[in-house]
């Protein structure tokens, strides 16, 4: 990638900060906020998945391997990029910028295969229920979860090992990019951007034509019946609606967090990127693990009664875990 950064390797030091001291402040209070909702947000889903024993189901495993994931983002990544962006300079040595990319690509890419495990989960179980509940079970999906997690740890070691350009990441102060070649990019893109987005956005819409089939299927039979038709029709109207909402949610915001980052990368090796840009366009990646638990759980009522339960410190009670959350 060919960032607009010729002076990095020839007596750089960091510039001289131009903020005051209270937008400096401003800032990093900011960033704390950023960190604490990232972190609590994905914590109060773990916590809720393990201690309620009613939620401990194939799919909620899926949630609970996306909000390990996205927490790890948020203690690991999303800190060391905002002071990295505040500061305009990376002001920690080579060893931690070879950490922070290796840590930054590898939980990335486990969110979003994790998105796609989810989409891949919610068409499986309502195009064919009986086969998923035969078929999937709560082991199953950990064993799934396991592999998925130690593949793209071992795609991510070699994507910094093979590249050729690695040696300019530590080489440069001041800055902290993981510079791909043509070929790596090319692979990059499409193994963590193309496909999984592609699954997402097929198997999504295939679950709304589905839930919509269904819907029209209710309406059919309550048509013959004349008893509560209307209110029926009215529920599944509604219900087409919110699937229709959420599948918008779902898809828009993967598109704005992680769509600019892989156009930069595209771009990055034809034309110069300036590095502010690209660190921004790099934030909203990170950004997503800390939207993803307002998508991913809020939207789930048993989620909002977990949260309450949680709150009021009624986990703590004896056998807290087995009170009915669905």
């Amino acid at each position: 990638m060919n960032l607009n950064h010729t002076d990095l390797c020839f007596g750089f030091s960091c510039p001289e900060r131009p903020l005051s001291t209270a937008l400096y402040v401003l800032l990093y209070v900011c960033a704390t906020a950023v960190v604490l909702i990232t972190v609590c947000g994905n914590l109060l889903i773990i916590i809720s998945v393990c201690h309620f024993k009613q939620l401990h189901t194939p799919t909620n495993m899926l949630i609970l391997s996306l909000a390990l994931s996205d927490i790890m983002v948020g203690v690991f990544v999303i800190p060391g990029a905002l002071i990295w962006m505040i500061e305009s300079c990376w002001i920690f040595n080579k060893f931690f910028c070879v950490c922070f990319i290796v840590i930054a690509y590898f939980l990335t890419s486990i969110s979003i295969f994790n998105v796609a495990l989810i989409a891949i989960d919610r068409y499986f179980a309502l195009s064919k229920p009986f086969l998923y509940i035969r078929t999937v079970s709560l082991s199953t999906v950990c064993f799934i979860v396991l592999i998925h997690w130690f593949v793209l740890l071992f795609y991510n070691i070699a994507l910094q090992y093979f590249n050729e350009h690695f040696a300019r990441l530590i080489m440069c102060p001041g800055d902290c990019f993981l510079i791909l070649d043509d070929v790596w990019s090319l692979v990059d893109l499409l193994l963590t951007f193309i496909f999984p987005l592609a699954v997402i956005i097929i198997l999504y819409v295939l679950v709304f034509f589905i839930a919509k089939k269904h819907a029209t299927a209710i309406r059919d039979v309550n048509s013959h019946t004349k008893s509560q038709t209307s209110k029926n029709t009215t529920y599944s109207m509604k219900s087409e609606r919110k699937a229709a909402k959420v599948l918008g949610i779902l898809v828009s915001v993967f598109l704005a967090c992680l769509l600019p980052y892989f156009v930069y990368s595209v771009l990055g090796n034809v034309i110069q990127i300036d590095v502010e840009h690209f660190q921004k366009v790099l934030m909203l990646v990170y950004l997503n693990s800390a939207i993803n638990p307002v998508i991913y759980a809020v939207f789930y009522p048993w989620f909002r009664r977990c949260l309450k339960l949680i709150l009021t410190f009624k986990i703590f009670h004896t056998d807290s875990a087995l009170i009915s959350v669905l």
